[in-house]
């Protein structure tokens, strides 16, 4: 290896967001705070549509919250795509529900809209899409087969900020609940923390209870009174789900930088469609027309007269130093769901197919032409 590695991700932190941290370190109110309100509040505005969005320490738990607020129960089923991270089908269980895993659209590498149909069954009550590597789900079709069955709907939007579907923000659709992530590689960060938003102010209220151990008030609320206010009541069993000050102090700023970094991503995603045009590799799916994708990720399938293996792709490209990862080793080959559900790649056809021949990129905005180049030269390489 005769160039320095080239990590698969990296976060751009500028000093914008070192001295809002600073501020709250100096403030005294590290944990959940006025910082944590405005990242909330700069949030919903961001997204527009009349939202609320609830700051939370990561996707996960904004995905357990909005679940738990949606009423899912032990022995309900909730339908969502085998081809994603553990966490979109552990938060079914977390609830004694049972997740109902169907395959992916060959086209988006988006969930089946016709697979959720479906598994469809008396016991179904949510359905979870995944909006894969910034590219929005077919939302509408999904839509309009809940509305049908009476089925509620929450995206998994870990990778869809700022992504567009049919025209809309995703979190402003017709959906009950949206959840982002600001994990340390996604299209903006907070190191770890999420966002859980929503326009049911049911489904809001009972997300702030349980965000902070099912306690009625804030502790900003509690400590900031100028009156004496350390009365509290514990109406639920609730969660230790909140995103600290120091978090959200990142936040606001790298969401003031959202678009500029997806136009950043574009750009790198765009350079990578040319070097690959004539090459055996299979780019990643674009947005529908007039649609914005977030490139969260950059992930290519070797075509099938390629005749080197996928794992020995990735090993090839290692020895040139270029970081690279697989989204995802699908959920039914996982030992827990594989044995808890009986699952086979024989059900899942299309994702069993794309992880055997994919691979994501490194796309991130700190990346310049000439990186590009030389990730573009490595993949060639590989090729060979």
């Amino acid at each position: 290896m005769n160039q320095s590695f080239l990590p698969f991700a990296l976060p751009e932190i500028g000093e914008e967001e070192i001295a809002e941290v600073v501020s709250a370190l100096r403030s005294g109110w590290v944990t959940t705070g006025p910082k944590t309100k405005q990242f909330e509040a700069d949030f919903a505005e961001f997204l527009g549509g009349g939202v609320e969005a609830i700051a939370v320490n990561s996707a996960t738990a904004g995905l357990h919250l909005g679940l738990e607020a949606l009423g899912i129960e032990p022995g309900d089923e909730v339908i969502t795509t085998t081809h994603t991270f553990t966490a979109t089908a552990e938060i079914i269980r977390y609830l004694g529900a049972d997740p109902v895993f169907v395959d992916v659209d060959a086209k988006t590498l988006c969930i089946d809209v016709a697979a959720v149909a479906a598994a469809i069954t008396p016991r179904t009550k949510a359905i979870i899409p995944v909006h894969f590597g910034g590219r929005a789900a077919d939302m509408d079709a999904l839509l309009a087969v809940a509305r049908k069955h009476g089925l509620r709907v929450m995206e998994d939007a870990a990778h869809a900020l700022p992504t567009t579907c049919s025209g809309k923000l995703v979190g402003t659709l017709d959906s009950d609940v949206t959840v982002f992530s600001f994990y340390a590689n996604k299209t903006i960060t907070t190191g770890e923390g999420g966002m859980l938003v929503t326009r049911n102010p049911e489904v809001a209220k009972r997300a702030r209870v349980m965000r902070l151990h099912g306690i009625n008030r804030d502790a900003f609320d509690r400590f900031t009174a100028k009156a004496p206010s350390w009365h509290y009541e514990v109406v639920a069993p609730g969660f230790k789900y909140n995103m600290t000050d120091i978090a959200a102090s990142m936040g606001i700023h790298q969401l003031r930088k959202a678009n500029a970094f997806q136009q950043k991503r574009a750009q790198i995603a765009a350079l990578y469609d040319a070097a690959f045009a004539d090459l055996p590799i299979i780019c990643p799916p674009q947005s529908a027309k007039g649609d914005v994708h977030s490139w969260h990720l950059y992930v290519i399938q070797l075509d099938d007269s390629v005749t080197v293996g996928r794992d020995q792709f990735i090993e090839r490209l290692y020895a040139q130093g270029i970081g690279c990862s697989v989204h995802y080793i699908p959920l039914h080959l996982q030992p827990y769901w594989r044995d808890t559900y009986k699952l086979t790649p024989d059900m899942f056809p299309v994702s069993q197919r794309i992880y055997e021949r994919t691979l994501s990129l490194p796309i991130y905005t700190l990346m310049t032409e000439t990186v590009v180049a030389r990730v573009v030269a490595a993949v060639k390489e590989a090729l060979r």
